[in-house]
């Protein structure tokens, strides 16, 4: 009977093209994938992939042995979790992707505690501005929004992406306070290049009336990533639109100031992803319950909503 190791090494490497891709999925190294791969070919007496140097691709038998495989090895993978699981602690390399601001700010400070409830758990979190392909990239989790819903992936909201216009208190001594978003035209700007666009992001705010007023901040300083954006606000250059868990702290401590209390921008929820709803490994599901206990403790999805006058 073949090994899970040897499966794992042709299922991975059949879904990214490549033996160094599923390596660093597998964290194994390129040549014991290869030779799972060669193990597993010599033990059903055919080749299953076509090598080149630059190109791995699936012969015919390949192919067939593939698509008979179908589901069955993540369904083995979760039965040998929950079979750990039912015999001790969750364990093993759980890899979660977040955004750096959010992540350094809300979810890096969890880890003490939930290190010590679950300490044969390891972790790689991965701090990045963008949505993950979970299953591709072999993610067990992923906290942030705008993600592509692909078949079977979960989503679990955790609280609004609420965006508000922020300042330090020294930027805005002496100035007159604007109370409408048409009002901060006359105020430096410190706004966010898109990834996607190339181009300034700007907002649209709304109130609890439901109007929208479209907020026309300069383009005095533009950068890539919300967390400069609040150390330049910090600094007291400028007016910055944040979404509130990138600013909070600083709010509460009153480093940073809220404009237009009455007005937020909507940029949808934080939500949580994974793969699948069913035969959750105990290691994510561990996690998925710890986190979703502290953002009802905290009442983060409150705290969170600029639409509450934060």
């Amino acid at each position: 009977m073949e090994t899970l190791a040897n499966l794992e090494s042709f299922v991975r490497s059949a879904e990214t093209g490549s033996f160094s891709a599923a390596a660093r999925r597998l964290a194994l190294t390129p040549a014991a994938v290869s030779r799972n791969v060669a193990i597993l070919e010599r033990n059903v007496g055919v080749r299953l992939f076509q090598r080149s140097t630059r190109k791995l691709t699936l012969t015919e038998a390949g192919e067939r042995f593939l698509e008979a495989i179908g589901g069955s090895l993540e369904a083995l993978q979760a039965a040998i979790a929950a079979i750990g699981n039912d015999q001790g602690e969750p364990a093993g390399v759980l890899k979660l992707s977040m955004p750096p601001s959010l992540g350094m700010t809300h979810i890096l400070p969890l880890l003490p505690a939930f290190r010590a409830r679950y300490p044969q758990v390891r972790l790689e979190w991965h701090l990045e501005n963008r949505p993950v392909d979970l299953v591709a990239e072999g993610y067990d989790l992923a906290i942030g929004g705008g993600f592509e819903l692909a078949q079977g992936i979960v989503a679990r909201p955790l609280a609004p992406a609420h965006v508000i216009p922020v300042a330090a208190p020294s930027y805005l001594a002496g100035q007159t306070l604007p109370t409408d978003p048409a009002g901060l035209v006359g105020f430096d700007g410190i706004v966010m290049r898109s990834s996607r666009t190339g181009r300034a992001r700007h907002w649209t705010l709304r109130d609890a009336a439901g109007n929208e007023v479209a907020a026309p901040l300069a383009e005095t300083i533009m950068l890539n990533d919300p967390a400069a954006m609040r150390e330049v606000a910090l600094l007291g250059l400028g007016v910055a639109m944040l979404a509130v868990p990138d600013v909070l702290p600083w709010l509460e401590r009153g480093e940073l100031m809220r404009l237009l209390p009455q007005w937020y921008a909507d940029a949808g929820a934080i939500s949580l992803y994974y793969p699948s709803r069913s035969l959750l490994p105990a290691k994510t599901r561990a996690f998925i319950d710890f986190l979703i206990e502290h953002v009802e403790r905290e009442r983060l999805d409150r705290r969170f909503a600029g639409s509450l006058r934060t």
